[in-house]
């Protein structure tokens, strides 16, 4: 199977499972409001549950897929189920996801005892939004607009990071390194090209990638710094021969660069 064909299948899966959480919500609806006949029963036994047990490792494999397919979507789908620590109160517009999965619920008024707002619709519409972007995703893959190459780069990157953490399993620091640091500067060229960054020189270095984004505003500057330091431990195991790189150094290479390649595109 291509990675291509991998990408497919895991969203094809995670929107059916989605689906099948939304039909929960839908069943449970209509059972509050006294509308779900005896057509719904043998479906209601099979997603009965769905949403509450499977929601979060449904969240958590569907970020990754939108921080690969839709970036710019991400925040969007995040703020859907992530309460602001910092709300002073709780209502229909700050009500999220994440709040009824931990239990709270609307407070009943006092003189009517209804609820201030409908919390589990609340719920229903923000999980339906998330859905939506997630099946948003699957036209990326028609779209000429989309790069496949960079799919294939990912895996590409997750397997020569593997190999670099075997290599520091072995006691090779400085092939760890290096492979550590070809992958940073493979990854930082891509970043380049994803924002039109011309490169002024034949053969840019690290050190030229990092400053080429950052001067065309694409790396804010503690991100920048983060590369630099990231740079400095590559040009440590692959050029500095007065001293070896340590364990932790390197550790810190490969797990830096891991994180560049997964929330810098």
């Amino acid at each position: 199977m291509t990675s291509l064909e991998r990408y497919r299948k895991d969203l094809s899966r995670l929107i059916e499972l989605g689906n099948e959480m939304l039909l929960d919500l839908r069943i449970q609806s209509l059972e509050k409001e006294g509308k779900l006949d005896e057509s719904y029963q043998e479906t209601k036994k099979r997603v009965s549950g769905a949403f509450d047990a499977r929601y979060q490792t449904w969240y958590t494999e569907a970020c990754a897929v939108i921080r690969q397919l839709l970036p710019d979507r991400l925040d969007e789908f995040e703020a859907y189920y992530k309460a602001d620590p910092k709300r002073k109160s709780v209502d229909s517009t700050s009500y999220k996801i994440q709040d009824w999965l931990v239990g709270l619920r609307a407070v009943p008024q006092s003189y009517t005892g209804e609820k201030h707002f409908d919390d589990f619709a609340a719920v229903v519409m923000r999980f339906h939004s998330q859905l939506e972007i997630l099946k948003s995703s699957e036209s990326r893959f028609e779209s000429s607009l989309f790069d496949i190459r960079q799919l294939v780069q990912a895996d590409l990157f997750d397997s020569e990071l593997a190999s670099a953490r075997e290599l520091l399993a072995n006691g090779f620091l400085r092939g760890a390194g290096a492979v550590s640091g070809v992958v940073l500067e493979k990854h930082l060229a891509q970043v380049c090209s994803n924002h039109g960054v011309s490169r002024r020189k034949k053969r840019p270095t690290l050190a030229d990638f990092n400053d080429l984004l950052k001067g065309n505003d694409v790396l804010d500057v503690p991100t920048w710094r983060f590369v630099q330091r990231l740079g400095d431990l590559r040009n440590l195991c692959g050029h500095n021969r007065q001293r070896e790189p340590s364990e932790v150094e390197v550790t810190e290479l490969i797990d830096g660069v891991d994180k560049v390649s997964k929330t810098l595109f």
